[in-house]
Formats: C-alpha cells, sequence, structure tokens
C-alpha cells in the first residue's frame, strides 16, 4: 500500500524545549491513522508542522511520495485546536468564503453539507450552532477542496455522546472514500474504534507506532505502560 505521508526524523524545538525529538513515522494512503499522547505530548506541534503552520528545526516530511511543498496543502485538509469560523455567518456562507478563495465550485458546498449533515441548518447563524454543528461545520470547510489527507486534532472534546458517535462513523466513511484520516487524541477508546494504525507520542518521542489489532484493554496497557516508564504518570 502507497504511503501518502512519510515523516522522517522531524525534530522542533521552541526557545530551549525539544518538543519533538526525531519523529518518523508512515501512514498509508486510505487508512485512518490515530496518533495518541497524553495533552502536551507534541501531537498539535506535529501536525502544525505537517500543514506548514510552522517549520521543523531538522527532518523531513514526504506526501505522495514527494517532499511536501506549499501546493500540497490544496490535498490537505485540516482542524487544528478550534475550527476558524465565522460565527455571524451560516454554514452555507462559511462555506462559499472558503469556495471562493480556493476557487472552488459551488456546487460542493451542498456536497460537503450533506456529508456532515448539515444541509438544512437554512439561515441559522454558526454562532446558534451547538458545539457538535460547529465541529461538523469545521470538517466541511476542511473538505470544502476535495482533501487526500484530513487532518482531525482532538475533535470529539466538548462533544455529547450522540455527537461522538455521529463523529466515528463520519470517519469510518472517509476511508471508504479514500480520503486518509490522521485523527489526534488523548481519549483511547475513540482512537481504538476507528485507527487503522496507531502511534503513540509522549514528552515529543514517538514511543510506539503499529497496527490498531488490539482490544481496548491491550491499547490502555500499553498507553499507561509507556507513560509511566516516561517517569509521568496520565491524568
Amino acid at each position: 500500500m502507497t504511503n501518502i505521508i512519510d515523516i522522517k526524523g522531524v525534530s522542533k524545538q521552541f526557545k530551549h524545549q525539544t518538543v519533538l525529538d526525531n519523529i518518523s513515522l508512515t501512514i498509508e494512503e486510505g487508512t485512518v491513522y490515530g496518533l495518541l499522547g497524553p495533552n502536551g505530548a507534541g501531537k498539535s506541534t506535529l501536525l502544525k508542522i505537517i500543514t506548514q503552520v510552522i517549520k521543523p528545526n531538522s527532518g523531513t516530511i514526504y506526501f505522495d511520495s514527494h517532499k511536501l511543498n506549499q501546493a500540497d496543502l490544496l490535498e490537505i485538509g485540516a482542524i487544528i485546536e478550534n475550527p476558524a469560523i465565522y460565527p455571524n455567518l451560516t454554514a452555507y456562507e462559511n462555506l462559499d468564503v472558503l469556495a471562493t478563495l480556493l476557487n472552488i465550485e459551488k456546487t460542493r458546498i451542498k456536497k460537503v453539507l450533506s456529508i456532515v449533515s448539515l444541509e438544512n441548518t437554512g439561515k441559522k447563524l454558526a454562532k446558534d450552532f451547538s458545539f457538535g454543528m460547529k465541529q461538523r461545520l469545521g470538517i466541511a470547510m476542511a473538505l470544502i477542496n476535495h482533501p487526500k489527507l484530513l487532518i482531525l486534532d482532538e475533535p470529539t472534546n466538548g462533544l455529547d455522546p450522540v455527537g461522538i458517535q455521529e463523529l466515528r462513523e463520519l470517519i469510518k466513511s472517509f476511508s471508504k472514500q479514500g480520503i486518509t484520516v490522521i485523527l489526534s487524541s488523548h481519549i483511547l477508546s475513540e482512537v481504538q474504534q476507528v485507527a487503522d494504525k496507531v502511534g503513540i507520542i509522549n514528552h515529543g518521542h514517538l514511543r510506539y507506532e503499529g497496527k490498531n489489532d488490539m482490544t481496548d484493554t491491550h491499547l490502555e496497557d500499553l498507553f499507561m505502560n509507556i507513560i509511566k516508564k516516561d517517569g509521568k504518570d496520565y491524568e
């Protein structure tokens, strides 16, 4: 299977603090990759490097078999931390702004609204959306450019159980469409239920990478052993 992402020896320091230390991992095309780690482990920093929001101090990232470049961002959709939603616009209007900026046909707007089940929100403004609706709108915005790679950073934060279930099914549907998903989370059960492969980061180091063929208990034991071995209890 072809790797859509190859990360080789990526490190990042902020002042005198090493946030990522020689990270190397691979993500196969059309799969869901679960990036696990406690808060502050370095997950979001790695995702920001993939999306070129920040630059690494060393190392190289390859996208679709070539060195990642600015043009590749047109094939990557991402929600890192909080989606950049215009609160005084409707869901359609938020997507219309993006479609105009990216020169994407407006017919794509209704398509992605349908994918995330927001096609019937009408004139309701985004500021009046529930948290789950805002998350889904953020995903719609990340999908507008037909991405090969979709990056979701802690997407279930703040969602109720129904919202989490809906998002889980949505993520599963993406890989069936051939979209590769990087799902970053500190919630083991969510990653275990959707990921094909798992990477565990702690203190800026990749401590484990392998197929997700484990039970909930096995993954939790592995995760906890890694955290404890690093000398920091997981909270």
